[in-house]
């Protein structure tokens, strides 16, 4: 059976609110963390600054990436160096292109160039992955982020693609592999199996960490007694003997 501590690969939890991110701080497992704009959002962030520095003032000690929003490439060189002010812990969140689909690449490597720890972030393809690397090469420490999860959302198996990117990352010794947007615990040994130096967890899939190594005739007994205690609290009922009149 799976181990827990068999896992070779960082685990950083993904999200971003802050009672959730200070509870995986607690646990000694997760060693770092990243959020975005779109979690904000959904955890009601209004002011991103103040969270931020409220964020870091209580992890001081773990990376944390915080993403730019701009979509206009000098507007983010801005933003980035601002972001890597607030903590020698901050990685900044560069997308690998802006809604244009126009490549980062050239600002990549001005700010790897600058000092600026970043994470290069939805990386989709192999192309990808080559251009961040060939940008980040020889500088700042950074973070490859290819989101191995939403590839296997469209029906692709990423093990392939994550096996190569692990090698073009391999040529970079200042980088970093991520797999992002993992959708269940198996993503989390596959992530390790490859090689991966980090996998990116939501709290939800991480709380599910607790079932690795359960016996499965365990687990299929807790699962029968879950489905009677919830039909009982339910109040469900089914009248079978009037069935049993009518089919006489």
């Amino acid at each position: 059976m799976p181990s827990v501590a068999d896992l070779k690969v960082k685990i950083f939890a993904d999200g971003a609110d802050k009672a959730g991110m200070l509870e995986m701080y607690k646990n000694p497992t997760i060693q770092g963390f990243t959020t975005n704009p779109t979690l904000m959002r959904k955890a009601g962030i209004a002011d991103y600054e103040t969270f931020a520095h409220d964020v870091l003032a209580a992890i001081p000690d773990r990376p944390i990436s915080f993403e730019v929003f701009s979509d206009d490439i000098d507007e983010m060189e801005e933003q980035a160096h601002l972001i890597a002010s607030w903590g020698d812990n901050v990685y900044v969140k560069i997308p690998v292109t802006n809604t244009k689909g126009e490549s980062t690449a050239p600002l990549l490597k001005t700010l790897s160039f600058a000092g600026v720890k970043l994470n290069v972030t939805a990386i989709f393809t192999l192309k990808q992955v080559r251009e961040t690397c060939d940008a980040l090469a020889g500088r700042a420490p950074a973070v490859v982020s290819v989101f191995a999860g939403r590839v296997a959302d469209t029906g692709v198996d990423p093990v392939p693609l994550m096996r190569t990117a692990r090698f073009l990352v391999d040529m970079i010794p200042n980088t970093e592999l991520l797999w992002a947007s993992p959708r269940e615990v198996l993503n989390i040994f596959q992530a390790s199996d490859v090689g991966c130096d980090i996998i990116t967890v939501t709290n939800d899939v991480l709380k599910k960490l607790s079932s690795v190594g359960k016996d499965l005739e365990e687990f299929s007994l807790e699962t029968v007694h879950m489905f009677r205690d919830d039909s009982v609290k339910a109040g469900f009922t089914l009248d079978t003997r009037r069935h049993i009149r009518r089919a006489a």
